[in-house]
C-alpha cells in the first residue's frame, strides 16, 4: 500500500544545538561560502577559510571565551554583556564558594559570611540595576546604609573594599566595563574624625579575675577553650577547630598547627606551642579519631542530657524518655564557631551577674574571647619582651604585636621615677 505521508528526511529534521546537549559546538564547513562556521547561542560565527590555521585559531579562541563566560557570549554589537547587579552577585558568590576554602577543601564560612553581609544592602538597593551603571554615588549610598546601622568606621571601610573586589572580578571576567571598577576606586576610605561612622573602641586585655568569675558558669568545653586562649594567645577561630591530628605531642612542648588560620593565603605557616599547663587543659579532650574536633556542641548537648538524667530523683515517665523534637530547626554543630563560642561566653557572664546581683556583689564587666589574645600578648611582652610575644602570636611585624601587647605601665612609672 503506498504511503500517504511523505517520508521526513533526516537532513531536514531540526538539529539539537550542541550547547543545549552539553557538548562543545563543532568546527564545520559552510558549503555555500567555503568558510568555517560554528554555532554559539543560536548564532552562526564565521571564522574564515575552512581548514586554514587562522580559522582554527579563531575557533579555539571563541570556544575558550564561550566556556570561560559560562557557555554564553555577548550579544552582537555589545562590548559587554548586559547583566544586572543581582546576576553579577550570584556569579561572584559561586566563584567565592570555590575560591575561599580551607586546607580540607571546605568552604570558609567565616569569609563567605562576611561577604554575604557586605553584599546584602547592595542587592536590596541596586539588585535590578545594570552592573555597568553602578558608580561611585551608588557605592556611597550603600556605604551610608552601614554607617546608619552603627557599624564602626573600620568595618565600613572593609565592607566597601569587599564590594570593590566584586566589581574588579567582574571586570577581570568581562562581565562589566573596566570603567566601573576604575570609577569605584575614586571612593576614598572613611577617615578618622571626618565621617559620621563611629570609632571602635580598642580591644583591651581582660583581667584574670573577670575570667575566673565567668568560668564556673559556662560549659566545660567553653571553659577549656578560654583557658587555652589565655595560656597560648591563639585566636578564637584557631581554638574552635582543634583536632587531635593537628597536634604534635612528641616533645616536651606540644605543637599545634591549625588547619586554617588568618594569614595562610599569604603562604605563612602558623604553629602554636602548648606548654605543660596548656597540655593539662587539653589532655581530657583529645579524641581517638584524629579528624574529630576536640570541642563539639553536639557532644556537649548529649553529655548534658546524661548529667540531667543522672541527677533526676523521680522515675522517668515513658513519655519523657525521649523528648527531642522530631524535626528541630537547628541541631548543634560538630564544632564551635567563633560566633557560638562568643555567645556561650556572653551567657556565662549573664548567669554570673544574675547570681552576683542576688548576693549584692558588683557585676562582671562585659568581655569577649578575643580579649584573651590581648591578655596573653601583654603578659608575654611583660615577662619575655616584644620579640617573644611576636613569635608566640604568629605575627610577621612587631608593629602588629604592639597593637595586641599593651606596654607595662608599672615599668614606665618606675623608669619615670628614677629618671625624674
Amino acid at each position: 500500500m503506498p504511503r500517504t505521508t511523505p517520508r521526513r528526511s533526516s537532513r531536514n529534521a531540526p538539529r539539537k544545538p550542541a550547547a543545549a546537549a552539553g557538548r562543545v559546538p563543532a568546527y564545520r564547513l559552510h558549503k555555500a561560502s567555503g568558510q568555517a562556521v560554528t554555532t554559539l547561542d543560536g548564532r552562526d560565527h564565521y571564522l574564515g577559510r575552512h581548514g586554514s590555521p587562522e580559522s582554527r585559531e579563531k575557533y579555539s579562541r571563541l570556544i575558550a571565551e564561550w566556556v570561560a563566560h559560562g557557555r554564553t557570549l555577548p550579544s552582537p554589537g555589545e562590548d559587554q554583556p548586559s547583566i544586572s547587579v543581582n546576576e553579577l552577585l550570584l556569579a561572584y558568590l559561586r566563584f567565592a564558594e570555590s575560591y575561599y576554602r580551607d586546607r580540607d577543601g571546605q568552604p570558609s564560612e567565616k569569609e563567605l559570611g562576611h561577604l554575604r553581609a557586605a553584599l546584602r544592602p547592595l542587592r536590596e538597593l541596586y539588585g535590578l540595576t545594570p552592573a555597568a551603571d553602578f558608580g561611585p554615588l551608588k557605592l556611597k549610598t550603600v556605604r551610608e546604609r552601614f554607617v546608619a546601622a552603627g557599624r564602626t568606621r573600620t568595618h565600613v571601610n572593609k565592607t566597601v573594599q569587599r564590594i570593590r573586589r566584586v566589581f574588579a572580578w567582574a571586570v577581570e571576567n568581562e562581565l562589566c566595563p573596566a570603567s566601573v571598577c576604575h570609577a569605584l576606586q575614586a571612593v576614598k576610605h572613611l577617615e578618622r574624625g571626618r565621617s559620621d561612622a563611629r570609632e571602635g573602641e580598642p580591644v583591651r586585655p581582660v583581667p584574670d579575675h573577670f575570667v575566673d568569675a565567668t568560668l564556673p558558669h559556662v560549659a566545660p568545653e567553653v571553659a577549656a577553650m578560654v583557658e587555652l586562649q589565655r595560656l597560648t594567645g591563639m585566636r578564637s577561630g584557631e581554638v574552635t577547630i582543634m583536632r587531635t591530628g593537628d597536634i604534635d605531642a612528641t616533645g616536651k612542648v606540644w605543637c599545634y598547627t591549625p588547619s586554617v588560620h588568618k594569614t595562610e593565603h599569604h603562604g605563612h605557616e602558623r604553629q602554636i606551642r602548648l606548654g605543660p599547663k596548656a597540655q593539662e587543659v587539653l589532655r581530657p579532650w583529645l579524641r581517638m579519631d584524629l579528624t574529630e574536633y576536640l570541642f563539639s556542641p553536639a557532644r556537649a548537648r548529649e553529655r548534658r542530657f546524661v548529667e540531667l538524667r543522672s541527677r533526676r530523683k523521680t522515675r522517668v515517665q515513658p513519655s519523657q524518655r525521649n523528648r527531642r523534637k522530631a524535626r528541630p530547626r537547628k541541631l548543634p554543630g560538630e564544632r564551635w564557631t567563633t560566633n557560638s563560642y562568643y555567645a556561650a561566653v556572653q551567657r556565662g557572664i549573664a548567669t554570673a551577674n544574675r547570681l552576683r546581683r542576688e548576693r549584692g556583689e558588683d557585676e562582671i564587666p562585659d568581655w569577649h574571647p578575643h580579649q584573651l589574645r590581648h591578655s596573653a600578648a601583654t603578659a608575654m611582652r611583660k615577662e619575655y619582651g616584644l620579640e617573644v610575644a611576636k613569635a608566640v602570636l604568629g605575627h610577621r611585624s612587631l608593629a602588629v604585636t604592639q597593637v595586641y601587647a599593651e606596654m607595662d605601665a608599672t615599668r614606665a612609672r618606675d623608669a619615670a621615677g628614677k629618671i625624674g
